[in-house]
């Protein structure tokens, strides 16, 4: 599935290849919920980074957010790209994953596929007024899956258990 997606003020067009477009997963770990979180969480999806093509790379702006790691702040290995302009947040890339890039569903301009269901990580860390399921508990006929940290699956393990890689 080909992904269009922008900046707010349009200075920063871009598009990419996906399979796994479902915006299912909502993490609420400190660097999405202060870069990126409108209700507390930010959800990305996962594109190829070899179809990655960027109009505006003049106003791009990257992040590395520094994490606690053994007791030392270190920088983390995620690169957030973002709106050097307006501030929105575009995507994620990570050299030890460099075959992906994980665009953030808020800037997707494409219209995405609804999620059979979602996916709440990270909630150790939600802020205390985030609205978070803290069990896993079904809403509307759709099951909602609750995490304190990183789940074992990731995104591909999702959609492709789930038969919902996109070709």
């Amino acid at each position: 599935m080909l992904l269009r997606g922008s900046c707010h003020c349009g200075a920063v067009a871009f598009t990419l290849k996906s399979t796994t477009p479902y915006p299912y997963m909502r993490c609420y770990c400190s660097i999405c919920r202060k870069t990126d979180g409108g209700g507390g969480y930010a959800i990305n999806i996962m594109g190829e980074a070899a179809t990655l093509k960027v109009k505006g790379k003049a106003a791009l702006a990257v992040y590395r957010a520094r994490i606690a790691s053994g007791g030392k702040k270190t920088m983390s290995s995620g690169r957030r790209h973002f709106c050097g302009k307006c501030g929105s947040a575009l995507w994620v890339a990570d050299p030890r994953w460099p075959e992906w890039v994980y665009p953030f569903a808020s800037a997707i301009d494409s219209k995405l596929p609804l999620p059979p269901e979602h996916c709440n990580i990270m909630l150790d860390f939600a802020a205390p007024w985030a609205d978070v399921p803290r069990v896993n508990v079904p809403k509307a006929g759709r099951k909602n899956a609750a995490f304190a940290r990183y789940p074992d699956e990731g995104i591909m393990d999702w959609h492709q258990k789930r038969g919902l890689v996109v070709k």
